[in-house]
């Protein structure tokens, strides 16, 4: 199951990557970069950082056609994509928990420690949309809007609680899941986020 999910939420992200690219008016080249970062950076840098090599879409060519097919079709359809705003919010949140997931499993495998497993987790979630929106020049969104690394973070720690408390592996899945979806629709439909800081040099003085 978490592997249909997973290629379903590469290539929503792949096809969220191409928007972003679209908006800074880049080429078919551009866009299929982003696309491709969006969908597979955050594992990326995961692989990178807890030394498991060779990284994860090196041993998998198809992820490289899907995600960058994904960004070009984006491309032909973009003009009737407001249309299926929503469903991309579902199909994002659904992948936000699965990259999380799979970065804990990944981190669980390599015997890392708790928080190393966590930080594996949110770096799977949540860094191929920061990659995109530093490419593409832009705050980070995941940073500034309603709940989404946070939801990244509780997921995990729900998934390893349980995956601690020996809960059977599908009964694990299906609760991570369920919380992280309601949790991130509640989050948008409701505009919940983190306190904001905001510093204005000169404002104190």
């Amino acid at each position: 199951m978490l592997l249909y999910i997973y290629l379903i939420a590469i290539t929503a992200e792949a096809m969220s990557g191409a928007l972003a690219a679209g908006r800074r008016n880049m080429d078919m080249f551009g866009v299929s970069l982003i696309a491709f970062i969006t969908a597979l950076g955050g594992g990326t840098v995961r692989d990178m950082l807890l030394g498991n090599y060779p990284v994860g879409w090196t041993q998998h060519p198809p992820y490289i056609y899907l995600t960058i097919g994904a960004g070009l079709f984006t491309m032909l359809v973009a003009r009737f994509m407001h249309h299926l705003h929503k469903i991309f919010l579902v199909l994002d949140a659904m992948g936000l928990i699965a990259f999380t997931v799979i970065g804990c499993n990944v981190a669980l495998e390599l015997k890392y420690s708790t928080p190393v497993v966590i930080m594996a987790g949110m770096i799977t979630g949540i860094f191929g949309g920061i990659l995109r929106d530093i490419l593409c020049q832009r705050v980070p969104v995941v940073l500034r809007h309603e709940l989404y690394a946070s939801v990244s973070m509780l997921v995990a720690m729900l998934y390893l609680l349980l995956e601690r408390l020996g809960v059977n592996h599908d009964i694990t899945l299906l609760a991570s899941f369920s919380f992280g979806l309601a949790l991130r629709l509640a989050a948008i439909r409701w505009s919940w986020s983190l306190p904001v800081f905001s510093y204005q040099p000169g404002r104190w003085e």
